[in-house]
């Protein structure tokens, strides 16, 4: 018997869909705009997960997912994926909001590689079911929720094929019906949703089943519950059953700058079939299929020996593969275009943040920075900070910055001899804010620059605070600088 708590990653891992393929739990989450993307997890219990593999390294190279010039993706991407399996095939379905055409990639094993796709339409948060009879549906929509046939190549919606509203809100939900999980048990078909109603905001889980797909959907409210006061319902995301009969649900919980992390809940059913949820509690307990499973980290130090940056690694962005690289002790940034700030950055790497606290160190090289080049350690989301070598009129500075109310501000600098130093992020979080220390290492101390700096959850870049190791110009491409012993620590004292 496996023992943890909710909520399970502590870390941002939104719009969750799960499902087993034998002995094994995978989970898909939602990226945005960081590649690789479209991250799978994987679990022998439920409640232990691990980094399994990304569907894809980059998307469509658009000029937003490459930050040319001042064109961004951010609070868009990759959103709220379905992940089925079939007839020994993986899927996963989902749309990024510049596009007016929905995703499909498909592999015979999860490792990969997954063949790119499309449907032919805009699916909003959708979800696959791939019927006994052999026809496939899609199920999808904000408020009104459309089921659709699609054809058998799952190219486009099926000519004369079941296309029809089964699902409508009330007009006055502060948000509408939405992230669809569509499945089929024991005979019927069950359709799950989150919303939050009329008067104030808080999410829920809902359920509505029909005996066929042509008929009529009723039911209502599944789950209202809360986790650690935060008053936000944990909602959307799907069931799963585990390999001796029992059922569980994996939704997430809004846990502000943090991000949108997944919370397991027990499902049982009642005599009709209809989903009865437990109540959504700190501590949980589930038998695994491998009881020896030693589950790899999300995050974790790196002295960059190899060649091949680590997967834990997400870069903000596409990233311009001919301008960094990795090994030898190094990841090294060449910068190729002006940037105005730390959001246009090219090839800036990240990894998450995680409750309830952690930190992270790293060494920068500014060595070979030019004139108006940054270089150093941030905490990004749309209230980002950060602490980096700045060099201005062949001087050395070392400069902490932030953003606050949408502008990017110097709160600190002062100047430096050196041109080597390591600095180090602390990030704590209480109550869904958080608040970001920085620091430099001026002989066996640590010294803070700047002061403490919010962090705050907005739909702007609409993902968790994520540690990033960034370079950007302002004045003249082509500077350089090198990252070394980079330390990662969790629940920092």
């Amino acid at each position: 018997m496996n023992y943890s708590t909710n909520p399970l990653t502590g870390m941002d891992h939104p719009d969750p869909d799960v499902i087993r393929v034998g002995d094994t739990y995978y989970m898909i989450c939602t990226t945005m705009h960081f590649f690789p993307g479209g991250e799978i997890l994987r679990s022998y219990d439920l409640i232990n997960w691990e980094p399994c593999t990304y569907i894809y390294d980059t998307l469509e190279h658009t000029s937003g997912e490459r930050l040319e010039g001042e064109e961004t993706i951010y609070g868009h991407g990759m959103w709220a994926a379905s992940l089925r399996y079939h007839n020994g095939k993986f899927y996963a379905v989902f749309i990024a909001h510049e596009w007016d055409r929905t995703f499909l990639f498909t592999a015979d094993r999860i490792e990969g590689p997954w063949v790119k796709s499309y449907i032919e339409g805009i699916y909003h948060d959708p979800s696959l079911l791939f019927d006994d009879d052999g026809r496939t549906y899609i199920v999808y929509g904000n408020r009104d929720i459309h089921l659709t046939e699609l054809n058998e190549d799952l190219t486009a919606p099926k000519q004369g094929g079941i296309d029809r509203i089964i699902v409508r809100d009330a007009p006055d939900s502060l948000l509408g019906y939405e992230g669809s999980h569509l499945y089929k048990i024991n005979g019927k078909y069950l359709l799950f949703l989150i919303h939050s109603g009329a008067g104030h905001w808080y999410r829920t889980e809902a359920c509505f089943t029909a005996d066929n797909l042509e008929g009529e959907w009723t039911g209502g409210e599944v789950l209202r519950d809360d986790l650690d006061g935060l008053h936000s319902g944990p909602a959307q995301g799907g069931i799963v059953d585990t390999p001796d009969g029992r059922w569980f649900s994996i939704v997430f919980q809004d846990r502000g700058a943090v991000g949108r992390i997944p919370v397991l809940v027990p499902v049982t059913f009642n005599a009709d079939g209809f989903p009865v949820f437990g109540k959504v509690s700190k501590e949980l307990t589930n038998e695994s299929t491998r009881p020896d499973a030693v589950y790899a980290p999300f995050c974790k130090s790196d002295n960059f020996t190899s060649k091949i940056l680590d997967r834990v690694w997400q870069f903000n962005h596409e990233p311009s593969p001919d301008c960094f690289s990795t090994g030898d002790g190094f990841y090294r940034i060449t910068t190729d275009k002006l940037s105005r700030d730390l959001e246009h950055a090219r090839n800036t790497i990240t990894q998450r943040t995680v409750l309830p606290s952690c930190s992270a160190e790293v060494t920068v090289s500014g060595d070979d920075l030019n004139d108006g080049d940054t270089a150093g350690l941030c905490v990004l989301i749309g209230s980002y900070a950060l602490i980096g070598i700045t060099k201005e009129d062949g001087r050395y500075f070392l400069t902490m910055r932030s953003k606050e109310q949408g502008s990017d501000t110097e709160k600190e600098r002062i100047p430096i001899a050196e041109q080597k130093v390591r600095f180090r992020a602390e990030v704590r979080f209480e109550g869904g804010i958080g608040k970001a220390r920085f620091f430099f290492r001026d002989g066996s101390y640590m010294h803070q620059l700047g002061a403490e700096h919010k962090l705050f959850f907005a739909l702007d870049h609409f993902t968790g605070a994520r540690f990033g190791l960034f370079m950007y110009s302002t004045a003249e491409q082509g500077g350089r600088t090198a990252f070394s012993e980079f330390t990662y620590r969790a629940d920092i004292d």
